[in-house]
């Protein structure tokens, strides 16, 4: 036992987890240690305490694993990642699969089958990484080198598999139309906050108004397709153009405004767009939304189910197909998925570029910004309008999968939630932006049934991974120029 608990402090460890395990009781304790049931008198309450049991053991288990975590030991970790996930297991592999957690929840839910997974999943990999490079103690230095590079290594066959998983996956059996179009939502947030990291975790400028940009896409798009009869394809690069010239628009009055007085302004900015869009009936159709967008073609073929009345061809005849229309929602989830991986690349490589190393430099301190030579006023220009030019595709693709688009979708809420994933993903991160939109977004579809406790949840889901990982769920990102290379100082 004292091997076990090398290098921790025990009253530490003690009082996390009796925090954990008392918080866990009081929530559970009424709603899910008792179930209400029907019975021939009437309704009454059924005591199901020993679940409550089960919940507090796991979340006991999982405090002790992150805080071993936290303290940089393996031993714990290891030991408690197999236990949990033993626990975890057996549900998972008796009954039914759509209900075999029922026991667990007073609600069956398919999708925490695999969610219960991801915990103890991630505590044997960071243990077993820990483990790996503690087994034989090397210098400082060196060991930092072996840490980084094994992130990275992790971080890249995660990268390749979640691309090659996204790909299959509409073709795959588990590729419902339900899921697909689920994952279509999630994409559309993970490319908004793919943009949205250019402007708030690489220049550090704090943009509370990004739905605005988002909203000038959708609506360059209905409205091109309306007035001009453009297709899809064809306006996706103007509303790009159009969002970035918004933000540059944006970004004059703000030059010489930081922090707070930023973000009043930017909030200023993405109202100002949507009372625009409300009041300006003749145009937009102000409350009344743009309604029968076209919808993108496969070079021209439509995904219906008579033939256009040009005599042309549909998608489903000219490859010999039966129409179904879920065609149409997997082109639509691979437009996204091309337009997302696109902007990750984009960003990347964007980062190791001057401009890029200007953004964290006017980051870090802009007066030491401008003293290296720089001009703060082009960098901020440029990362305003590439953020908005990103935040223009995905709304010209949110007009086109909707077919409908009215304000109510672009109010001040959804630049909060991307925001949000930015945060909790981790300022700089492009993999912590996956999961978090994974997690915030996700979820909540998943969950649309128990519409009483989605917001609970969400909130819930915001404090502890602010608790937890207050930087973002991946914190840890290298810079894009080290003055030591070798990393010893040397």
């Amino acid at each position: 036992m004292t091997g076990l608990l090398a290098g921790l402090d025990g009253s530490r460890l003690l009082r996390h987890v009796l925090g954990a395990v008392l918080i866990t009781f009081l929530m559970t304790s009424l709603i899910v240690g008792l179930e209400l049931v029907a019975t021939q008198t009437g309704l009454s309450l059924r005591p199901r305490y020993h679940i409550v049991l089960y919940c507090v053991v796991v979340v006991a288990l999982g405090s002790a694993a992150v805080f071993a975590l936290a303290e940089r030991s393996w031993r714990l970790p290891m030991l408690v990642g197999v236990v949990l996930a033993a626990l975890l297991l057996v549900p998972l592999l008796t009954g039914n699969l759509d209900s075999n957690l029922a026991f667990l929840l007073p609600f069956p839910v398919a999708p925490l089958n695999w969610l219960a997974l991801l915990l103890p999943a991630f505590i044997l990999m960071r243990a077993g990484q820990l483990a790996y490079v503690s087994a034989r103690p090397p210098a400082a230095a060196t060991r930092r080198r072996e840490m980084t590079r094994t992130g990275k290594l992790i971080s890249l066959g995660l990268g390749l598999v979640l691309i090659l998983v996204a790909f299959a996956f509409p073709v795959s059996p588990w590729g419902s139309r339900q899921l697909v179009d689920i994952l279509t939502i999630v994409l559309i947030y993970i490319m908004l906050g793919w943009g949205l990291n250019i402007v708030v975790g690489l220049a550090g400028l704090l943009d509370l108004g990004y739905v605005a940009f988002y909203a000038v896409g959708a609506y360059s798009y209905a409205l091109l397709s309306e007035y001009f009869g453009w297709s899809f394809w064809v306006c996706l690069p103007l509303a790009g153009l159009f969002a970035a010239s918004f933000g540059i628009v944006l970004g004059f009055p703000v030059l010489r405004l930081r922090g707070d007085y930023l973000a009043i302004v930017t909030l200023g900015f993405g109202e100002i767009i949507r009372v625009v869009l409300i009041n300006w009936y003749e145009f937009t159709g102000g409350p009344d939304g743009i309604g029968g967008i076209p919808r993108p073609s496969f070079f021209g073929l439509p995904f219906q189910a008579n033939p256009p009345k040009d005599g042309g061809e549909t998608f489903a005849s000219f490859f010999g197909l039966s129409f179904d229309p879920y065609h149409r929602i997997a082109f639509l989830y691979y437009v996204i998925l091309v337009l997302a991986l696109f902007t990750n690349w984009f960003t990347i490589r964007i980062r190791k570029l001057p401009i890029g190393r200007a953004w964290e430099a006017l980051r870090e301190d802009e007066i030491a910004c401008r003293a290296l030579g720089l001009n703060p006023t082009n960098v901020k220009l440029a990362a305003f309008g590439i953020g908005a030019m990103f935040a223009g595709f995905a709304g010209s693709f949110f007009a086109a999968r909707q077919g409908f688009i009215s304000p109510e979708s672009f109010v001040f809420i959804e630049s909060a939630v991307i925001l949000a994933i930015v945060v909790l993903g981790g300022l700089g991160s492009q993999l912590g932006i996956v999961f978090s939109a994974a997690i915030l977004i996700g979820l909540p579809e998943f969950f649309r049934e128990l519409e009483d406790y989605r917001m609970l949840a969400f909130g819930l889901v915001m404090v502890l991974i602010m608790i937890w990982k207050p930087t973002g769920l991946v914190s840890h990102r290298d810079p894009t120029i080290r003055l030591h290379p070798r990393g010893d100082g040397r």
